[in-house]
């Protein structure tokens, strides 16, 4: 294997600073949170769907990995066409998860183990079976039922045009005409909005109405004790005046995993493709509601948070939704798609820590969710052309799992080194790739079924947890029963066959969490390392006591022989008696 020169001491503690330290306050500047996909965490009563007291029965896990807070992804009663993010009540719980009290119970057992909790909120639709949507259908045009949604006449001497050219992010076009009715006006029935599934309809934002009730779902969740809210969708909600034509099309995830051929041509803005355009995202009058929502959550004590899902680019425009008097995080896609490259990821963290600095905010780092495929899958694609997030089918080409996972591993250990706040999706801290081999029968995702499956979707990713190696599910639940297959690999890489095994993802998570925080890296300046700032494959700077070094080429890295191995996302080398960092390695030092 081929090395570089040898580093030295001087080489690693000799940095240009670019984010000073921050000083302590609210919780959610420096915390760790971990996203938990309720259908998929844990079964509690053996139906083959995770639920809310399986949750409950697993908060020791997440204390003793370490994170500061849990995100729970939608639980209020809904059909279920899209996996909960078509609500039809969002003050109750669904009877799949449970019920209020098992809520309530889930919320105090975090709160006693001092984890936060956070909600997702779904403000941007509703479900159809929603009381609203259900009135609107039986109202008339100009109703008062029918302001609270996006109903509009069709275009043509008939209307039986839908009022505009948009496409649902879902596929398929974003307006659906309503069964013929008599009282539907001279133009005939009229057409609702849906940027997502059929049975998603759009909510009216220029309707007080509609701004009112949502404000009082935040406060009764707040009352129950939340510490906060996610917001799906947060850069919609408002759309274009007029509803004007656009022939793009808003796609679930814009932004594509490119290698490094395909990055020659640098932005310097931090962009990688990761932002929804089109009249229907990112329109100024969002910031309106987010002022309010901030209001609302500052009449409560313990510095509740709003966090935006808001794929939105460049990253000066999302700085935009987490201004001092608005949202207090923003998930940062921009570093979610950006490619294993060194130059594209310095690029990607400096400019979102200074556009961030710049309005006072936590740079909010995140590598996995509910809607991209893993990044112990997204790594292991070949280095070739570009590749969509939203899922890869059995036809595709396959990941390699080994690369993979090494470079999922080196990319966490760099993100876990980043001040400011990081998520994390549940499963990682175990390696768990997607399931790329998944039949179509058992497929849910409603953008599978949009598409004719020319999208794969997303159950690659939500597939639930494997907790006990070999056992019938994996351990998932009593009765061994999982709403979707899990893939073989699940069985060795389990929570049980990981725990107190050195070397495992696992205690790497543990570890490093552990770490950041007693080193307090969350608050902490970051300095980018002089000696490999322009390294076309070392990303390497220091925080708090911590130089972080992550080898993203092929030549192994030399250390210094002083330097104190903290931990490493992979077994370093030795030869003639001096270490190296191999590719694709990541390795926390004091130097």
């Amino acid at each position: 294997m081929t090395r570089t020169p040898l580093l030295t001491i001087d080489d690693l503690t000799a940095g240009t600073l670019v984010h000073t330290p921050a000083a302590s306050g609210e919780w959610w500047r420096d915390a760790v949170i971990y996203q938990v996909y309720p259908r998929s965490f844990a079964d509690g009563n053996g139906d083959g769907i995770g639920d809310l007291p399986g949750v409950t029965a697993k908060l020791d896990h997440l204390k003793q990995l370490g994170v500061d807070a849990v995100w729970l992804s939608p639980f209020y009663r809904s059909p279920q066409k899209d996996a909960g993010y078509d609500v039809a009540d969002y003050r109750d719980i669904d009877p799949l998860f449970g019920t209020l009290a098992d809520f309530d119970e889930m919320l105090a057992g975090a709160h006693e183990r001092d984890l936060k909790i956070i909600v997702d909120l779904v403000p941007n639709h509703s479900s159809d079976q929603h009381v609203w949507f259900q009135e609107a259908l039986a109202a008339a045009p100009g109703s008062a039922a029918r302001e609270r949604y996006m109903f509009r006449d069709g275009r043509g001497p008939a209307g039986d045009e839908p009022p505009n050219n948009w496409q649902s992010i879902f596929g398929g076009p974003a307006w659906t005409r309503l069964t013929p009715r008599s009282d539907d006006g001279p133009l005939g029935p009229q057409w609702y909005l849906h940027l997502f599934d059929t049975s998603q309809p759009d909510l009216n934002w220029e309707n007080p109405e509609v701004r009112a009730e949502l404000e009082d779902v935040l406060r009764f969740w707040l009352d129950r004790g939340v510490d906060g809210f996610r917001v799906d969708v947060a850069h919609g909600m408002i759309k274009a005046p007029g509803l004007p034509d656009w022939d793009g099309r808003a796609a679930m995830v814009e932004g594509t995993v490119d290698g490094p051929a395909a990055n020659a041509a640098e932005p310097d803005d931090g962009s990688t493709g990761a932002g929804n355009q089109g009249p229907m995202f990112d329109q100024d009058g969002v910031h309106e509601i987010y002022r309010s929502w901030h209001g609302v959550l500052a009449e409560y004590p313990g510095d509740r948070c709003l966090v935006a899902e808001a794929w939105v680019e460049p990253l000066s425009r999302l700085a935009r939704y987490v201004r001092p008097d608005e949202m207090h995080q923003a998930f940062n896609f921009s570093f979610l798609t950006a490619p294993w490259d060194a130059a594209k990821m310095r690029t990607v963290v400096d400019v979102s820590l200074g556009t961030m600095d710049a309005v006072g905010a936590p740079t909010t780092w995140v590598l996995s969710n509910h809607d991209v495929v893993r990044h112990a899958s997204r790594f292991g694609l070949a280095e070739i052309g570009g590749r969509q997030l939203n899922g890869i089918a059995a036809t595709d080409p396959q990941p390699d799992a080994e690369l993979g996972l090494r470079r999922a591993r080196a990319a966490t250990l760099l993100m876990l080194g980043l001040p400011g706040s990081a998520y994390l999706y549940q499963g990682e801290e175990l390696g768990l790739p997607d399931h790329t081999a998944l039949p179509a029968e058992v497929r849910q995702d409603p953008s599978f079924f949009r598409t004719d499956g020319a999208e794969p979707g997303r159950d690659g990713c939500r597939v639930p947890l494997p907790w006990v190696g070999g056992a019938p599910g994996n351990g998932f639940g009593p009765t061994g029963k999982t709403w979707l297959p899990q893939p073989g690999v699940y069985a060795d890489l389990a929570a049980d066959r990981q725990y107190g095994v050195a070397g495992s993802t696992y205690e790497m998570y543990r570890t490093a969490l552990e770490l950041r925080r007693a080193e307090k890296i969350g608050t902490a300046g970051l300095a980018w390392v002089d000696a490999l700032a322009a390294s076309p494959d070392v990303v390497s700077f220091q925080v708090s006591g911590v130089v972080v070094v992550s080898n993203l080429g092929e030549a192994a890295l030399t250390l210094p022989a002083e330097a104190e191995v903290l931990v490493a996302s992979g077994d370093l080398t030795t030869s003639d008696g001096v270490r190296a960092v191999p590719s694709d390695t990541t390795v926390w030092l004091r130097a």
